[in-house]
């Protein structure tokens, strides 16, 4: 991380999924963050692969996290 934040001539974005990642269901609502673990009220941190494509697909399609990560999590 700290190699690509220091890095002038390039373009990035990284995305991190939740803690728990597997296949689910497409929902569509999700939140999104910046370097710190999202989780539920009950502490639980996860992203069905569904919603992680799609939260990718959205950043692709409309850049809004140039030059650093963000997460995605329920």
């Amino acid at each position: 991380m700290n190699l690509l934040r220091a890095e002038d001539a390039l373009e990035w974005t990284m995305l991190s999924p939740s803690a728990h990642i597997e296949r689910g269901e497409r929902t569509g609502r999700f939140r999104l963050g910046r370097d710190q673990l999202l989780v539920d009220a009950e502490g639980n941190s996860r992203i069905s692969v569904e919603d992680y494509a799609l939260a990718m697909l959205d950043e692709a399609e409309k850049p809004r996290h140039r030059r650093c990560r963000f997460t995605v999590g329920y």
